[in-house]
């Protein structure tokens, strides 16, 4: 991949068409318009100096082990456990993460199939959409690297001329707009609590939720041109374009709104058609499906390059399994397969409980940037000691360093908290549970059998090493 590529899939991944439209209601009930424009740029300038902070390790441990790699190379003692933890959080953080962006692709596209053909919006439904659409991008990556790094080269220009589309109609085609006072100062909690600070809080849920999931430059620097440099400009790139896109989508959006009631109940569809009329409304809408449809299949790439890096050193179950490569793809079939299959079950609650989305959504949010810091961490331990690459942040690093990781740390405890009152089987935030299993589970193999033989990540990226996985391909070919 090129490094236009490598920024490509961050970018995708991070898609604001897919995680500011599938995660909007989750701010108009949680704060409301004050909310949603003065929180994205907050949380944005914190993400950045995460990403940033991560950017730098990547430099120097240019790997397809990305993260857990790092953390075994930078932890002074019990480098092998460092390594365990930071890869289960991982696999867990991108797991969710993709089974949030499909299920809010299919939330996000089911209206429509209503609205055309009478597919009715139903939970059921919807989940059989979330499902079709997981085989479909798994059946995506499956044909090769070369046509997901093609189809991420048009999502970039998807995603740019989508978001100018969108902004331009809702600017110009509603006959009225909400006002200035609205847009930056309108508070609404309908979260049923009744502590308004604390409804805000839950409602920045929507900004770092869609900024998640660059790291996927890190995973594919094995496959990217001059890795040291490409895939931190990657990283940075992404989640700087995506703030600036980002807002302005959020302002075109909140000054379109119509009827808050019908908006808060049935999401961006909802605006668009209200906005601009049906057959305007629903060219956004498939606009919009298409950036999400995008982001899904970058999501199951980087998920399925981390399961594969992760089982080449033995840290799943069945982890020969999911470490093959197919002779003619050249691509982890397996493992894209098991990312699939991973996503599907962890989003099987959402069939019952209606907060099933914001629950994938935080169990996504508190895997990914526990395992974006732990490496920041683990740095910030070893002072003038690291060794830097040759992308780096100078006299900066220990202060965006510090910030980054307290900043996760408040995440990570806000996010587990219940979003709704009153808290049912219905509303229940599943979140803390499903780290609990995983998580749990991976702590208990750890200290059972994983600590005799796990020694750490293996790195395959040596121009020999490459060499050789070809031979072998070639022979099995």
């Amino acid at each position: 991949m090129s490094g236009f590529a490598n920024f490509a899939v961050s970018f995708t991944i991070i898609s604001v068409l897919t995680g500011c439209l599938t995660s909007y209601t989750i701010g108009l009930k949680g704060g409301g318009p004050v909310v949603i424009t003065w929180g994205w740029p907050a949380v944005g300038v914190m993400t950045l100096l995460v990403a940033l902070a991560m950017a730098e390790v990547c430099s120097s441990y240019p790997t397809a082990g990305g993260l857990y790699y790092w953390a075994a190379k930078l932890a002074p003692r019990n480098a092998a456990a460092w390594s365990w933890f930071t890869g289960w959080f991982n696999f867990t953080g991108q797991v969710a993460v993709t089974a949030g962006i499909v299920y809010g692709s299919a939330a996000f596209l089911n209206p429509l199939l209503d609205d055309r053909f009478g597919y009715a919006v139903s939970p059921g439904h919807t989940f059989l959409l979330f499902a079709v659409l997981l085989v479909v991008h798994a059946l995506v990556n499956q044909f090769g690297v070369r046509l997901v790094a093609l189809l991420n080269g048009v999502s970039v220009w998807w995603h740019v001329i989508g978001v100018a589309v969108v902004l331009g109609v809702l600017a110009f085609k509603p006959s009225h707009h909400q006002s200035a006072g609205f847009v930056f100062t309108k508070f609404v909690n309908q979260t049923g609590w009744q502590y308004g600070f604390y409804a805000a809080l839950i409602g920045l849920l929507l900004s770092q939720y869609t900024l998640t999931g660059y790291d996927a430059s890190a995973h594919m620097t094995e496959e990217t041109h001059d890795a040291a440099r490409s895939g931190p400009r990657g990283i940075v790139n992404s989640v700087l374009i995506s703030i600036v896109a980002g807002w302005l989508l959020l302002l075109g959006m909140t000054f379109a709104i119509g009827d808050y009631a019908k908006a808060a109940a049935e999401g961006p569809a909802q605006i668009f058609t209200s906005a601009t009329g049906r057959s305007l409304g629903d060219v956004l809408i498939i606009i919009s499906f298409g950036a999400q449809f995008f982001c899904g299949m970058a999501s199951v790439t980087a998920n399925s390059r981390m399961i594969y890096a992760f089982s080449r050193d033995g840290a799943l179950p069945l982890s020969g399994v999911w470490h093959r490569i197919n002779a003619r793809t050249r691509t982890p079939t397996n493992a894209i397969w098991l990312a699939a299959a991973c996503a599907f079950v962890l989003a099987l609650p959402a069939l019952w409980n209606y907060t099933a989305y914001l629950a994938v959504t935080s169990v996504a949010v508190i895997g990914l940037y526990i395992a974006y810091v732990i490496p920041t961490f683990l740095r910030l331990r070893q002072g003038d000691a690291f060794e830097r690459g040759p992308w780096h942040l100078g006299r900066w690093s220990r202060p965006i360093g510090t910030v980054a990781v307290l900043w996760v740390v408040l995440i990570s405890v806000l996010f587990m908290l219940p979003p709704a009152d009153p808290i049912t089987t219905d509303s229940f935030n599943y979140a803390p549970v499903a780290l609990a299993a995983v998580l749990g589970g991976a702590a208990l193999w750890w200290v059972l059998s994983a600590r005799r033989w796990f020694t750490g990540p293996k790195v395959q990226g040596s121009a020999e090493e490459l060499a050789a996985i070809e031979d072998e391909l070639k022979g099995i070919g």
